[in-house]
């Protein structure tokens, strides 16, 4: 028997951020584009906006800025303090489960 789980937030019955919205996050991290980490995750670039203003309308800050120069994206300070809140969560999470799974038959 195996306890499984999937974490994600709400605000008024409306996803903030989850497992999808973390792994945007760390596509745009990595790509530097919304254009470029939508094709990553094989999704169109409307979803991926979509998801990512809807998640900075909720929580009421920005998640993403423009570079300096104007020609990529990268995460805010708080984009990257979400991220690994919920990274720390997750573990403290998947610890508490493997402590009660040991305890199962």
């Amino acid at each position: 028997m195996k306890i499984r789980h999937k974490l994600w937030l709400e605000k008024n019955d409306r996803v903030i951020f989850g497992p999808g919205r973390f792994e945007l996050l760390e596509a745009i991290e990595e790509c530097r584009s919304l254009s470029a980490a939508a094709k990553k995750l094989k999704m169109s670039y409307r979803a991926a906006w979509g998801r990512l203003r809807a998640s900075e309308d909720r929580l009421g800050m920005p998640l993403v800025e423009l570079t300096d120069n104007r020609q990529g994206m990268r995460l805010t300070d708080a984009a990257k303090k979400l991220k690994d809140a919920f990274v720390e969560l997750e573990g403290k999470i998947d610890k508490l489960l493997l402590e009660y799974q040991a305890k199962l038959p």
